[in-house]
């Protein structure tokens, strides 16, 4: 059969799992119950609560009787370690741009990594049934960002089609009316895309790319057979990387059709296939026949830049509300998720309550401990930190690119607050065409700054510019250490005794700054539930009762005064501590706590 393996590529919510459901919808394909739902691909918990795509996905369908493998990759910077990893399984690239805001961030190293594989782009500008598209001034965009990166002729000769994933249509032209159905993106990744270039009579090899996990047949090897076949049953040798070669057999054999995997007697060169039946393999390693154990060069990934101590929860609510709470419980989760994840690195803490866990960025990080929090652990977290690195006897420091769009009147405050992080202001610009002309268009600034200063800037960002500011960042590199980078500097509101808390209490405590909680939560001593106004912490009583008289009180008037609190979410809670605090999650509450809770000894 003829194969091609195509990954689509863009900047996070540009809609790639959305054109992925039309071409799904849309092929010869059998798609089972799940032909109604929305967004197939992003089938996680998760992702569907946040709108992202967090894991890469494979499928596989049918067209003018060539298999298409469709691999969607994830858009935020934090996961691209997924990115990385899975372009190595395909021969070309779907690169998707939003028509109104033209190549984004992200964009810029997701096509930067395909063209460093060598991938054939399909540039397709989706989205153009938005009011405000603009699909001259995307293309322009997309071929200035192929030139900045160096694209070879070859590469920047790319064909261009333009589509609605929505409506479900394509076409070669941007009019929407011609549009009938998607199969111009099919018919441009047979035109265009080259098949595999594959060896099918030397001894097989593969790269494991991705591990699946089944109750049945244990660990299972996903990746793209490189040369050879494989045939169920036969004898395979498992190369781990930098190990000694072990012989395996083949337990089960089954590629990728639909959203699901079907069991086939053998899998051909240049298709993408699962393995099961090799007890301990991992990703990065190599299966290869076992008379010719050959191994493949690594994948390389891009190391971690921040890092947190994850540690067994020991607050006086301990124990309460979750089910794994103990060390050996965290222990072994956290090892289990560096199966599954190559941009993740856990290493053993000071004590054996501790873990050091470093990840591609703060959202990286909360995306597991949500996913911890929901499996039923409990567990509390210090404030993320970036990495430093030692080279030629200098300290390096990992810093990032930030491009902001918010509209005009916010810019004073975007560069005042860039300023006290250190941020270095690159470019600048108005953009009056987007508002009515009285100075209140879209103003779009770069900024150079440390990962350290950027610790805690987000939520800061959205609740000055009242969610009207778009905010995106992309990992620079690691430059020589940026002196006196101050981030984050806030008081906290920290409870004085165990109770719960009264509406009384909160009342007077108000004034002080903003509250984490409502009356009648319980609280303990050391347990931040506000942010004070000024730069220092206050104890505050809130569980003090009403003295009661027998004159008759209004209680309405108390409650009618409370100002609503301020729900943390765990990005935001991440975000908001100090060096101090730690974050306790549990699967019912995400709190805030200093790290040393008996308001004497602190």
């Amino acid at each position: 059969m003829n194969i091609r393996n195509i990954a689509i590529i863009a900047h996070v919510d540009h809609g790639k799992s959305t054109l992925v459901d039309a071409l799904l919808k849309q092929s010869e394909t059998k798609l089972g119950k799940l032909v109604n739902d929305e967004l197939i691909m992003d089938s996680n918990e998760l992702e569907r609560e946040r709108g992202i795509t967090i894991f890469s996905k494979n499928a596989a369908v049918i067209y003018k009787e060539t298999k298409i493998n469709i691999i969607d990759t994830p858009g935020h910077a934090d996961f691209g370690g997924e990115v990385e990893r899975v372009l190595n399984m395909a021969d070309g690239s779907l690169l998707l741009i939003d028509a109104q805001e033209g190549p984004m961030p992200q964009t810029r190293f997701v096509l930067k990594k395909a063209l460093d594989a060598g991938h054939k782009i399909v540039v397709v500008i989706n989205k153009i049934d938005k009011p405000n598209a603009r699909v001259n001034h995307a293309l322009e965009k997309v071929i200035e960002l192929f030139m900045e990166l160096h694209a070879t002729n070859e590469q920047l000769n790319f064909p261009i089609l333009y589509t609605s994933g929505k409506l479900g249509v394509a076409g070669t032209s941007p009019e929407l009316a011609s549009m009938k159905d998607i199969m111009p993106v099919f018919d441009a990744v047979l035109a265009h895309i080259p098949a595999p270039k594959a060896a099918g009579g030397a001894p097989f090899q593969m790269m494991v790319v991705s591990i699946q996990y089944d109750n049945y047949q244990g660990r299972i090897a996903v990746g793209r057979i490189e040369r050879g076949a494989a045939e169920n049953g036969m004898q395979i040798a498992h190369i781990p990387n930098g190990g000694a070669a072990k012989n395996y057999k083949i337990t089960g054999l089954t590629t990728f059709l639909g959203l699901g995997r079907a069991a086939v007697s053998s899998g051909q060169a240049g298709d993408i296939v699962a393995i099961a039946g090799i007890p301990d393999v991992n990703i990065g390693d190599t299966l290869a026949d076992a008379g010719h154990p050959d191994p493949l060069p690594p994948i390389a990934i891009e190391k971690p830049t921040v890092k947190m101590i994850f540690s067994v929860n020991d607050s006086p609510f301990a124990g309460q509300e979750g089910e794994y709470c103990t060390s050996r419980n965290l222990r072994e989760r956290l090892f289990k998720e560096l199966d599954n994840d190559v941009a993740l690195r856990v290493e053993e803490g000071i004590s054996t309550d501790e873990f050091t866990v470093s990840g591609r960025g703060e959202l990286h990080l909360a995306i597991l401990i949500e996913k911890m929090r929901r499996e039923g652990y409990e567990l509390q977290v210090s404030r993320p930190e970036v990495i430093f690195h030692e080279e030629n006897g200098k300290t390096l420091e990992p810093a990032e690119d930030v491009w902001i769009e918010v509209p005009e009147e916010y810019s004073g405050m975007v560069i005042q607050k860039m300023n006290a992080r250190k941020g270095e202001l690159k470019n600048m610009s108005v953009d009056p065409s987007t508002g009515s002309g009285q100075g209140n268009g879209a103003a779009s600034f770069h900024f150079f700054i440390s990962t350290r200063g950027l610790i805690g800037f987000r939520t800061e960002f959205i609740i000055e510019t009242r969610g009207t500011g778009i905010i995106n960042s992309l990992f620079a590199g690691y430059f020589p250490k940026f002196d006196s980078v101050v981030a984050n500097v806030h008081g906290s509101l920290v409870a004085y005794e165990a109770g719960a808390s009264t509406a009384y209490a909160l009342l007077k405590t108000q004034e002080r700054g903003i509250m984490f909680i409502g009356p009648a939560e319980k609280v303990y001593e050391g347990q931040v539930v506000g942010q004070n106004a000024k730069t220092e912490d206050i104890v505050v009583n809130v569980c003090k009762q009403k003295q009661l008289t027998n004159f008759r009180a209004k209680t309405d008037a108390v409650t009618n005064d409370l100002v609503p609190p301020r729900a943390l979410s765990l990005e935001q809670a991440l975000e908001y501590i100090g060096e101090d605090e730690l974050v306790e999650v549990t699967p019912k509450s995400v709190r805030i706590r200093k790290k040393i809770l008996r308001n004497a000894i602190r």
